[in-house]
């Protein structure tokens, strides 16, 4: 199941996780969005469990998109332990995605 972040609750529900957390930065106008969130879902339900994923609509969430430089969307944020640890930045396969997760 894929939360929506907001500033109001990014540090207990990323910040303070016991397990990783994907963070998928979107938009509702962004086609690439659009595209990519089919498999941010499915690795959501894939991983529950062993892996958070959230979402964060830039145009409502705009501090907290500028608070982790996001220039373009889709951006997907990987925290582990609180920490930021990597990010992929534009579209990417489910193939790509479970890959990048897996590295």
């Amino acid at each position: 199941m894929e939360l929506v972040l907001t500033s109001a609750n990014f540090e207990k529900e990323v910040l303070q996780s016991d397990v990783p957390v994907l963070v998928d930065f979107w938009a509702t106008w962004c086609g690439p969005c659009r595209m990519i969130a089919p498999a941010v879902e499915a690795i959501a339900e894939e991983r529950e469990g062993t892996l958070k994923v959230g979402k964060v609509n830039v145009d409502d969430e705009g501090p907290l998109a500028m608070q982790f430089g996001i220039q373009s969307i889709p951006t997907l944020l990987l925290f582990k332990d609180g920490k930021l640890v990597d990010s992929a930045v534009g579209y990417r396969t489910k193939e790509q995605l479970d890959a990048w997760l897996d590295s």
